[in-house]
């Protein structure tokens, strides 16, 4: 038997309580005769007039129907009671209908409610699930462009230590000297080398503000996706349980004229356009991001060549001019050798000259002597012989040896002094490419035995040197 179905046959009164909602709808019959209220045409009506008759016993008059009145008020009231029950059962039929009706009715709403809550849940959990998908790439998108400007910021710094000593070198060799102070290949790859690590350098803080830019707009569209997805979860646990909640469940309870309240700010469309602009503002962000790293990654590798490629070129240039200088100073020390074995091969001849000169000296006194004596000779002897004439010719050669021979000292020993001079521009020249020499291969060449920059920071800087 059906929980609504009952025997027809059985009529029993109602144990319903007369509510005071029904009190209102019922009419309130204040005389109960039914004689006085119900006729064959529906008017209120008397059965019958009693009539006055004496009783003897009592010696009183007494009112009293016919008989023919009193089968008239059985008939009317069987009447009356077949119709009521006819009328009573047609409301009860009408009330069993109308209660199956409602009740399908909320059973069929009921379910309805219950299978849209669970289609809200599943798409609450279908968005929530796009919604922290898209979260868990958001984190771990910003985890990597963390990374990178980590890695950026390692290089930034590294770079100050090549542009510390290509600085350094440009100012050490400030200190050549002479001849040597000039605007060679060296200095000018030194001083382009400064350009390129100044100008990687400016790249990189440029880039190093995008990323601090590109963080706060991540973690900012990941706030948002957070906060939509704690919203879902709260949402997904609360209508869940409303499924779950049924008629024999323990909570539920009359709550009057919430039916009446209206405190929704979304409709589905946008409901579902809200997280929709989120995960694309998500992904527009992490875009971004991505190709912020493919620049930080680009910038990184172009700033590594560019500085790895200037660094062995200033190290070629200050190779080849060590070379060059090393090759002039050997130059300069052979011809240094060279005007020293002149000088000593000149101070010879000058002290051969010299010791020639004074070997004239007795030679001239020998003749000049004979000439004097000779002059001594008295009257006809004293003639102008060939002895006479060879003497004075003597004399005069010996004279004219001592001059030219006083000529050549002279000459020599102005050579010598040039010579002199020579050699202490040689050896002062040799000194100055010394120094340049010890400036560029010690102290400039020394710092540059490797590449300045911390293999730590990435793949990327582990460059091998020369």
């Amino acid at each position: 038997m059906a929980y609504y179905d009952s025997p027809v046959v059985t009529r029993t009164r109602s144990v319903t309580p007369l509510t005071p909602e029904m009190s209102k709808i019922l009419p309130y019959v204040s005389n109960k005769t039914v004689s006085r209220h119900f006729s064959s045409n529906g008017r209120s009506m008397d059965v019958g007039h009693a009539k006055n008759y004496f009783n003897p016993a009592s010696k009183s008059v007494y009112s009293r129907y016919s008989t023919n009145d009193w089968g008239v008020s059985n008939n009317m009231n069987f009447g009356l009671s077949d119709r009521e029950r006819s009328h009573a059962e047609r409301l009860r039929a009408d009330a069993w209908r109308a209660v199956k009706e409602t009740d399908a009715r909320t059973r069929n709403r009921q379910n309805e409610v219950t299978r849209k809550l669970g289609e809200r849940v599943c798409d609450i959990a279908h968005w929530k699930s796009e919604i922290n998908n898209e979260i868990n790439a958001m984190q771990h998108e910003t985890e990597n462009l963390k990374e990178y400007r980590r890695m950026l910021e390692k290089a930034y710094n590294d770079t100050t230590s090549p542009l510390h000593i290509a600085e350094e070198c440009l100012l050490h060799r400030e200190k050549r000297n002479g001849i040597d102070l000039v605007n060679d290949d060296v200095e000018k790859s030194l001083s382009k080398e400064v350009t390129i690590i100044k100008r990687c350098q400016g790249r990189m803080k440029k880039l190093l503000e995008k990323a601090y830019v590109q963080l706060k707009m991540n973690r900012a569209a990941q706030h948002n996706l957070e906060i939509d997805s704690k919203d879902k979860h709260h949402a997904q646990g609360l209508d869940d349980r409303m499924q779950q909640l049924r008629n024999s469940s323990a909570g539920i309870g009359y709550y009057p004229g919430i039916e009446n309240v209206d405190n929704t700010i979304t409709i589905p469309h946008s409901w579902a356009r809200y997280s929709e602009e989120n995960i694309m503002r998500s992904q527009k962000e992490r875009a971004a991001s991505e190709r912020l790293r493919g620049e930080i990654d680009g910038c990184l590798r172009a700033c590594a060549s560019e500085m790895w490629n200037i660094f062995n070129g200033v190290n070629n240039a200050f190779n080849t001019r060590v070379r060059e200088t090393t090759d002039a100073r050997n130059k300069l020390q052979a011809h240094l050798q060279r005007t020293m074995q002149e000088i000593f091969d000149m101070e010879r001849n000058i002290h051969l000259l010299r010791k020639a000169i004074q070997d004239k000296e007795n030679p001239m006194k020998v003749a000049q002597t004979r000439l004097d004596e000779r002059t001594r000779r008295i009257h006809v002897e004293i003639c102008h012989d060939p002895v006479m004439k060879s003497l004075t010719r003597e004399v005069n050669e010996i004279r004219e040896s001592v001059r030219l021979l006083k000529e050549k000292l002279k000459s020599c020993e102005l050579s010598l002094a040039r010579l002199v001079k020579t050699k202490a521009t040689l050896e002062h020249d040799i000194g100055v490419k010394e120094n340049s020499i010890r400036i560029d291969s010690q102290y400039c060449l020394g710092m540059r035995k490797g590449f300045p920059m911390d293999p730590k920071v990435g793949p990327i800087f582990q460059m091998p040197t020369c």
